[in-house]
């Protein structure tokens, strides 16, 4: 599998293309802020042919470049129902006052294409298998998608703002709920395999074996000492 990725915008917020290889098609994984330039750029160098952009939940800073991605490359975007109306007011999803000192000039609204994802499922795009696992808690439409094993290549997980290398999503913004992100973090991740890739929203890539053994809030989740009261990574 191939995956090229930056982090966009004032938010660092890393953007991906997915695919079975170079020169194949693709889906783009959370076009943020000022992505679209860095996913053209990416597109070309690897002469990728995207096919639909996936959306691990509707926060600004995960989907500010959605319609002019979707609408340059004619796909769809995918995202969670409970998050969808995040797309066209995505001010409501941060709370009116955060929510005007970070939108700025940002101008956001939905792609002309939008489909719902679903818990379990599994879509077929791009000559891949992604599986989605609906993950509340940073948002009540928070989703990972993840890739299954094979012998040549460790899964992978591209977990959005539920789980970083050594933190969690924050949980203090509207639709977040701590209680939920630790449920969805013992549902969706302890499952997973040790060498399983971790590709998040924000900062580095990880496996769920270093997370396992380092990151105080999986270790919580799965039965271990308590962990720190506030998790303040992601928007």
């Amino acid at each position: 599998m191939f995956v090229a990725g930056f982090p966009a915008g004032a938010w660092g917020t890393n953007c991906y293309l997915v695919a079975p290889a170079a020169g194949e098609e693709c889906v783009i994984v959370d076009p943020g802020h000022e992505a679209a330039a860095g996913v053209e750029e990416l597109i070309r160098e690897h002469r990728l042919k995207p096919v639909a952009v996936l959306l691990t939940h509707g926060h600004i800073d995960h989907v500010a470049s959605v319609v002019p991605v979707c609408g340059a490359q004619g796909v769809p975007a995918w995202i969670h129902p409970a998050d969808r109306y995040m797309l066209a007011d995505p001010e409501k999803a941060l709370g009116r006052s955060l929510g005007q000192q970070l939108m700025g000039s940002i101008t956001v609204g939905e792609p002309d294409d939008v489909r719902e994802l679903a818990d379990g499922s599994v879509l077929e795009l791009a000559g891949m298998h992604l599986t989605v696992d609906h993950a509340p808690g940073h948002t009540e439409g928070s989703v990972t998608f993840r890739t299954p094993a094979s012998a040549e290549v460790p899964p992978v997980l591209f977990s959005g703002d539920l789980l970083f290398a050594g933190s969690i999503g924050r949980t203090d913004l509207p639709g977040g709920d701590s209680g939920a992100i630790m449920r969805s973090l013992a549902r969706v991740c302890l499952p997973l395999d040790d060498a399983t890739v971790v590709l998040s929203g924000h900062g580095s890539q990880t496996t769920i074996g270093r997370e396992r053994a380092t990151n105080p809030y999986l270790r919580q989740a799965g039965g271990a000492p308590d962990a720190p009261a506030f998790p303040r990574r992601g928007m």
